[in-house]
């Protein structure tokens, strides 16, 4: 909150003539109070709101990086200069990975002090500014898809630019990450919206029947084919043919949809007449098309046809917060589909959701979600009613050995701790906290910033946690 229009600063000196001095630098433009211990500097923080704090590192109680620290865990975006004595380099290093936002050596005077929250408040408007504007554009909903992360707002960007355009369109990702409604999407968007949307899954029909549910048969064409019927191709023309696993496709069918593609024409099974429509193709596949392409498994120049606008649907786990977003909107739709109360998840619940890897992605999750209704009753749904195959230990996933004894007494702490047969091993926190950082950092090939990002933490917390764990 700002005082008469001035940002309010929190001042951490423990010798008064240079806070005497400091303030004097700062409450020309600043409202200031000054607190001459880490104690009155928390006790400061936590009954009022300040736009910057400027702290000594030493002080009589504590250290200005614990002050540091303890804003980084409370108050994240509470920018924090340190004052340290001239030729502590390794002090600042420490400082800045922790979080500072600057330093200032001493000695200084009022026009560094200046500079500094002067820079700091210019970089945080700048911030603040950007946030607004992408907040302005970023969307938790578009059409059937749910999701405000960044590469689902990506898909929305791709899916609003090409959808008016009759280009083919290429859709991959791991199965169960919502391609059919991008495809349902991309119709909705075009100026087809008003035509047919036909979709077709091609690892759904049967090798010897797929031709003629795309292209339509006459009657006698075949065994079995007692009066003539329409295929997908024709009654998808005007609008939107959406040929899902197209992976599955045989080759000989693949020459006969690329003729399809090219000239706009085919022929039923059975008939010699060429039958000419006005379709856009959509088609997806769980697989790398590229890699199907160099193993003989797709045609090339097929492949080349389809793929002139690719879209990449990204797996949930890379999803971050979209899991719970979609996890709640599931919720509530099957709690009143199915007559319950359901409406919220507890906390525990939450972080076992956000942790899962969801190899099945939403498919999976939406699965485990109306178990839970279906299976359950109350208005928030707890650890308990997660299905037994889905719900492991919240702090591990490493099964435990059949071999633990018959009383289930704990192990000691440094081999873990056992629970009951088909339970979970339990181990040290901080241990799974490492792990999990670790495996991050290694899948960002090291960039700690990175990895922190998709872990939604500070990397001046994950620099702090390692300086720990060298210390156990």
């Amino acid at each position: 909150m700002l005082h008469d229009g001035h940002p309010r600063v929190l001042l951490v000196e423990d010798s008064p003539s240079n806070a005497l001095v400091y303030r004097s630098y700062l409450e020309e433009d600043y409202e200031v109070d000054v607190a001459h211990t880490g104690r009155d500097a928390l006790d400061y923080l936590g009954r009022r709101q300040y736009q910057a704090l400027v702290t000594d590192v030493r002080l009589p109680d504590m250290t200005g990086l614990d002050i540091l620290d303890h804003v980084q865990s409370d108050i994240p975006d509470l920018p924090v200069v340190v004052i340290t004595a001239h030729g502590s380099v390794d002090m600042v290093v420490d400082a800045m990975q922790r979080g500072a936002s600057d330093f200032i050596t001493k000695p200084f005077d009022r026009a560094r002090l200046d500079v500094t929250l002067a820079n700091i408040f210019k970089k945080q408007h700048l911030k603040d500014v950007v946030a607004e504007y992408e907040k302005s554009f970023v969307r938790e909903r578009f059409h059937r898809m749910i999701g405000s992360s960044l590469p689902m707002q990506s898909v929305y960007r791709i899916v609003e630019s090409s959808a008016k355009s009759r280009a083919s369109v290429f859709i991959t990702g791991e199965s169960g990450t919502g391609k059919e409604l991008c495809s349902e999407a991309l119709h909705a968007e075009s100026d087809r919206s008003d035509k047919s949307f036909v979709a077709l899954n091609c690892a759904a029909i049967p090798r010897d029947l797929i031709e003629s549910e795309i292209f339509g048969h006459m009657k006698g064409a075949f065994t079995g084919a007692s009066s003539a019927r329409e295929g997908a191709a024709l009654r998808a023309d005007g609008g939107t043919l959406f040929l899902d696993e197209i992976g599955e496709m045989p080759l000989d069918l693949q020459s006969k949809l690329l003729r399809l593609i090219q000239s706009g024409t085919f022929q039923p099974v059975g008939s010699s007449k060429e039958i000419t429509v006005d379709v856009r193709f959509i088609c997806a596949t769980n697989r790398n098309p590229l890699k199907e392409v160099q193993e003989g498994r797709f045609r090339e120049d097929l492949y080349y046809r389809l793929h002139v606008i690719p879209i990449h649907m990204p797996p949930l786990r890379e999803r971050g917060n979209d899991i719970l977003l979609i996890a709640r909107s599931l919720l509530i739709q099957y709690a009143e589909d199915e007559g319950k109360s359901f409406r919220s998840f507890g906390k525990d619940v939450e972080a076992f959701l956000q942790r899962n890897r969801w190899t099945g992605n939403v498919r999976e999750l939406s699965n485990i979600i109306r178990n839970v209704v279906v299976l359950n009753e109350g208005t928030v749904v707890n650890m308990a009613m997660l299905p037994a195959a889905t719900a492991p230990h919240p702090y591990n996933s490493e099964p435990l050995d059949t071999a633990a004894p018959a009383d289930h007494e704990l192990a000691p702490a440094d081999q873990g701790a056992a629970g009951p047969k088909g339970f979970y091993k339990v181990i040290p926190l901080w241990q799974e906290e490492k792990r999990i950082i670790e495996a991050a950092i290694a899948q960002c090939e090291g960039n700690v910033p990175r990895a922190a990002a998709f872990l939604e933490v500070s990397a001046s917390t994950i620099y702090r946690k390692r300086q720990q764990w060298e210390k156990l």
